[in-house]
């Protein structure tokens, strides 16, 4: 015989409901999120749908609203073009993100450090809760207006729709290490960015990493500890300190710095010229002394490589 059960009515929109989310479990239990074309997203117990509170601040329907794991932030997606963030346990609003077009969806991640957004202009974005004054980073690909975004697989992967299509993204913050034979994972890494190259040292005592930050992170490989990190014009530096015990002293203590932060030596720097400024202001070359490779080799890879260098200033989007 079938469970015959009584659904819960829960009043107090006055428009249509276009969203629901529950919390995950709590010590105070669970909770429910509903939004709203009347602009103001409702707090309710998850098991009785009674009534908390309203989160008051959009002007225009509501069309996402979601609570993180533990129900003590919210976030809301509305037609003002705006999504917010709340603190879902004094109902005060904690950040406005502006977009471009009208927000239909949002989405915590499970830590609640990165909010999902979607909305009518096509496009996903990925806001860092910790630096709301950081741009967000934008990802393309629908050719409509996004109905549903979501985080799945531990935050790894991004879930979206519209009218048309379903799409899942892969997010990778993860550095992973695995058996070549059987492809069984042995140790993973997780990093601060989306990571686009990784390696490990010979000797596996730590791993260098690279991605969309503009950053290059080093991890002891057996504690799993961040053990440096440098920034893209820093790297831009390091790369161009090349083959040389006779360098400016202005440069030679970052030239050794870095040589020690990251165990670098000169053969694995590979790039061709290093200008540095002398005492009148001027730019000159230090004089570079090559032990295996010859002058005629590096100024050959200098001029395949030094347009490109030069040509444009990388555009910085994130």
């Amino acid at each position: 015989m079938a469970m015959r059960q009584t659904p819960l009515t829960c009043s107090g929109h006055t428009r249509p409901v276009v969203d629901l989310a529950f919390s995950g479990i709590t010590p105070y239990g669970y909770f429910l999120i509903s939004a709203c074309k009347d602009g103001k997203p409702m707090l309710r117990q998850g098991d009785t749908g009674d009534w908390i509170g309203t989160f008051l601040g959009h002007k225009g329907a509501v069309w996402g609203a979601t609570l993180n794991k533990d129900a003590t932030k919210a976030a809301t997606a509305a037609a003002d073009f705006t999504a917010k963030v709340w603190d879902a346990v004094s109902g005060d609003e904690l950040m406005t993100l502006a977009h471009k077009h009208i927000v239909k969806t949002v989405d915590f991640t499970q830590d609640s450090n990165y909010l999902l957004t979607g909305g009518q202009d096509k496009l996903l974005r990925i806001y860092d809760l910790n630096r709301p004054e950081a741009e967000p980073k934008e990802i393309s690909g629908h050719t409509s207006g996004i109905k549903k975004a979501l985080w799945c697989s531990e935050d790894k992967q991004i879930l979206s729709a519209d009218d048309k299509t379903v799409r899942i993204l892969k997010i990778c913050k993860y550095i992973l290490f695995k058996f070549f034979s059987s492809l069984d994972p042995i140790k993973s890494f997780e990093a601060p960015a989306t990571i686009n190259s990784a390696s490990l040292h010979p000797e596996k005592e730590f791993l260098v990493a690279g991605g969309e930050d503009f950053k290059l992170y080093k991890y002891d490989y057996n504690s799993g500890e961040e053990l440096g990190e440098l920034s893209f014009f820093s790297c831009f530096i390091m790369m161009w300190l090349l083959l040389s015990d006779v360098l400016v002293s202005n440069t030679s203590v970052m030239y050794n710095t870095l040589k020690a932060n990251f165990q670098l030596t000169k053969e694995r720097i590979v790039v061709a010229f290093l200008f540095v400024e002398e005492d009148s202001g001027d730019l000159a070359k230090p004089k570079i002394g090559f032990s295996e490779t010859t002058e005629e080799e590096l100024e050959e890879i200098a001029s395949e490589n030094s347009d490109s260098i030069y040509s444009s200033t990388p555009e910085v989007k994130a």
